[in-house]
């Protein structure tokens, strides 16, 4: 057994490096990237966001005394509370803005906004709670099995709406 640095024996053998010498080691001058390295090739013409998806425009005031803002994916029925638009409207929906970015409303804002559809299943859970389940459309325009609980919540804990 040999002694190691700290005074130690040890059975360890020093294993040959396991890198090879440099010569062998790619340069990165060798191959010329077809495509950037981590990036995205985008298609020359401008992306069309939620292409083909029904949209739905409501005019939104904030009523309180400070700003909210809104992210895109935000299951726009539960926002702020001192948000007041057409809540039962905005069921099932999120604005139609790109993924990553918000709205900000200011005290006193009235904005128009736009709002699309989720889509895969349409479950929604969290955001205020007050869905916690499917937002989707049935086998009928008006199924929303959901929706007249989730109004009633709203109501019940001061969520406005200018319906």
């Amino acid at each position: 057994m040999a002694d190691n640095p700290n005074g130690h024996a040890s059975s360890h053998q020093p294993a040959s490096d396991p890198l090879p010498p440099a010569a062998t080691h790619h340069t990165g001058t060798e191959h010329k990237a077809v495509h950037p390295i981590g990036g995205y090739l985008l298609a020359p013409s401008p992306i069309k966001l939620n292409a083909g998806r029904p949209r739905l425009k409501l005019k939104v005031r904030n009523t309180g005394d400070r700003p909210i803002q809104v992210g895109s994916h935000f299951h726009f029925f539960e926002t702020n509370r001192y948000l007041e638009f057409d809540r039962p409207k905005a069921f099932g929906m999120r604005l139609d803005i790109p993924a990553n970015s918000a709205l900000r409303f200011e005290p006193g804002d009235e904005k128009e906004v736009t709002l699309v559809p989720y889509g895969g299943k349409r479950f929604v859970f969290g955001f205020n709670n007050l869905v916690d389940g499917w937002t989707g459309d049935g086998p009928k325009p008006d199924y929303r099995p959901n929706a007249s609980a989730a109004e009633r919540r709203a109501a019940e804990r001061g969520f406005k709406t200018s319906q």
